[in-house]
């Protein structure tokens, strides 16, 4: 199976998810517009109330490796104006291989400053139980490379990874430019493993800061283009950029502000020898506001 069809595969999976789920919410409302990054985050949470429901996927042909697609379903709900909780349920499929689940991850980001700075900060912080099969790519940290890709199921399913992720989120906007940075800290809290470091950096902005007298798709007011490049930092035994691997590329977003769900899609570049050529990344998202009253309201009914 090459990765075209592994592609067209995610993308009819994501359509069908989001499908579904919009018929099931057809009265509500749609997610306010963000940066369409998918390793960096900007300082955008979830309303307070809203539950965003979202299909991330990705898929790959890495050399000397059978191509993969690999879909994580994100759940996130806007808790506080400053915090944001979110659930991932994730797995993957390789060609002439096996479909597996890959594990799970909570995950919370917390705004520690109320209100608007020149640069926002936010703490993330993220307990994770994968095994080592997990091909998300969710981030990048330490020595992680193209080798763990090239493992097969059987062989990274028994390797069960427990950790405690933590970010200092960095983001502000400048005029319509949004600039965010992360750094990333990670450790195994099962094994005696030294602490690993990771980054991502993410730059975007609509391409229109006023809609248009007509009402369209395609509309520039609709679309956010932007870029993100992350890698990894080496450990606590050797940071730096030795025998680390780093991705670049631009992504595309498209946020219709209606009953409708967001798109964003973007291929990503391996920059060298120890990543994987290209990465091809698509999310499908959808936000529900106001996640409970919609319960009270069909008990009411």
């Amino acid at each position: 199976m090459s990765v075209w069809n592994l592609f067209r595969i995610s993308v009819r999976l994501a359509l069908c998810a989001v499908a579904v789920w919009f018929a099931f919410v057809s009265g509500s409302s749609a997610r306010a517009q963000e940066p369409p990054y998918f390793v960096t985050y900007s300082q955008v949470l979830e309303e307070p109330g809203n539950l965003e429901i979202a299909l991330k996927s990705l898929a790959a042909a890495p050399k000397d490796a059978n191509a993969f697609y690999s879909p994580t379903l994100e759940l996130e709900y806007g808790a506080t104006p400053w915090w944001t909780t979110e659930v991932y349920l994730q797995g993957q499929s390789t060609a002439n291989d096996s479909t597996i689940f890959t594990g799970f991850r909570w995950e919370n980001r917390f705004r520690l400053i109320p209100r608007e700075l020149p640069v926002n900060p936010l703490f993330y912080i993220e307990y994770e139980d994968i095994n080592g099969a997990d091909k998300s790519l969710l981030e990048i940290v330490g020595h992680d490379s193209i080798s763990d890709l090239q493992i097969t199921n059987a062989q990274g399913r028994p390797e069960v990874e427990r950790e405690l992720e933590m970010k200092l989120l960095l983001s502000s906007y400048l005029k319509s430019w949004n600039f965010s940075e992360n750094f990333i800290v990670e450790k195994n809290v099962q094994k005696p493993e030294p602490w690993e470091f990771g980054y991502a950096i993410g730059v975007a902005r609509p391409l229109a800061n006023y809609a248009g007298a007509k009402n369209c798709i395609l509309c520039r007011q609709n679309l956010t283009a932007g870029a993100e490049m992350y890698g990894g930092l080496g450990t606590a035994d050797g940071f730096g950029l030795h025998a680390t691997s780093h991705y670049l590329g631009p992504s595309i977003g498209l946020d219709l502000q209606g009953r409708y769900p967001s798109i964003a899609f973007s291929p990503q570049f391996g920059l060298n020898d120890n990543s994987a050529g290209v990465l091809w990344r698509f999310k499908v998202s959808y936000e529900v506001q106001q996640f409970g009253n919609l319960f009270r309201r069909m008990k009411a009914q």
